[in-house]
């Protein structure tokens, strides 16, 4: 079953997306009841550590599924038995769907069927009906599942600390400007200048190649960045510290989307002043965003919500070009650095982030 659903023709063409809550045909694995993120994120709560809740689903027999998603919290029983206790706030509204799941001709599946009946919702005063678990809360933010760590992610925010980064062009974390509230690394507002109250932060560490992900929330009018392969060797910089910058912004109240030396580069998730972000899914400020780097061998590619909406060749004729029609003109050899940091820009506007993780490929 398919909950806080939806369907966007700019995702995988209209496909399917959201929480879905797990019908379990193979006995060998029982994770009947489990929370599965369906074409994004995968298994979010499977049952491999819950073995009473793994036992609750009969096999040919009716099932009673109940569901409760009340603002973050995502909880599963079945037959009275608790199977999953979620706390995620990637998707707060969406459709519901019986999902029709792929056989082939072939499968020893096909022709087999599903069946439901008393299919009820209550969608008002819902508090009032909440229900007690015992199961322990598993909470996505700022988390790695087994999968995400055997492939090799490591977080970048721990959503307490901020161990690992460190002021660009210093040697410790800015004293102001920057903090860490209920999970989220936050840049605070100043007065909407580039780099000149908390100042830009970086990585300590230095990435190639490598795969990055993390959530942003703009708030109204914001304006920030996500850089990469940032060396900090440039001279004579009073602002920003310098690096190809995936755009963070509100399109909608920031007069820079209408500017740039090539038309629509200083969007969100473009590569700013150098490429446009294209076919973009965005949610307003106020809500999560998911932004996604991948560099591999010069290639790189920008994602905005599970949408690839850029990629280019680095260390190319077509890129240099690109770079002298824009302001980076003046840095010679910019963004053809073999590795470097990744850094979170300080614009003078609030911007809070959450789930920053990184894997080197």
């Amino acid at each position: 079953m398919q909950i806080r659903s939806n369907s966007y023709p700019e995702y995988q063409d209209g496909r399917v997306h959201g929480y879905q809550i797990e019908i379990e045909s193979r006995p060998e694995r029982r994770w009947s009841g489990g929370i599965y993120d369906e074409a994004r994120r995968g298994w979010l709560y499977n049952l491999s550590d819950n073995e009473a809740g793994r036992m609750a689903y009969r096999f040919g027999e009716w099932n009673k599924y109940r569901i409760e998603a009340v603002d973050t919290s995502i909880k599963v029983w079945i037959n009275g038995v608790p199977t999953a206790n979620l706390v995620d706030d990637m998707t707060p509204s969406g459709f519901i769907g019986l999902q029709v799941h792929s056989v082939g001709d072939d499968s020893a599946l096909a022709g087999l069927e599903v069946r439901w009946k008393n299919i009820r919702i209550i969608t008002e005063d819902v508090e009032k009906y909440v229900t007690p678990m015992d199961l322990m809360a598993y909470y996505t933010d700022n988390n790695l599942t087994s999968q995400e760590i055997e492939q090799g992610w490591q977080l970048l925010f721990d959503g307490k600390t901020t161990n690992g980064w460190r002021s660009a062009y210093k040697d410790s974390f800015p004293e102001e400007g920057w903090i860490v509230k209920d999970g989220l690394l936050i840049v605070e507002a100043s007065d909407g200048a580039e780099s000149q109250h908390g100042g830009d932060i970086v990585t300590i560490e230095e990435y190639a190649d490598f795969e990055l992900e993390l959530d942003f929330r703009l708030t109204k009018g914001a304006n920030s960045g996500i850089k990469y392969f940032v060396t900090e060797a440039e001279e004579g910089n009073m602002g920003s510290a310098i690096g190809l910058e995936y755009q963070l912004l509100d399109d909608d109240n920031h007069p820079d989307a209408k500017l740039g030396n090539h038309e629509g580069s200083r969007t969100v998730a473009s590569l700013y002043d150098l490429i446009r972000a294209e076919n973009k899914l965005v949610f307003p400020p106020g809500r999560w965003n998911r932004a996604r780097i991948v560099s591999r061998d010069n290639h790189v590619e920008h994602w905005l919500n599970g949408i690839k909406v850029l990629e280019y060749e680095r260390n190319t004729p077509a890129f240099r070009q690109l770079v002298k029609e824009s302001k980076y003109k003046i840095w010679p050899g910019f963004g053809e650095a073999a590795g470097g940091h990744i850094l979170l820009q300080d614009h003078g506007n609030e911007v809070a982030f959450k789930n920053i993780k990184i894997r080197r490929l």
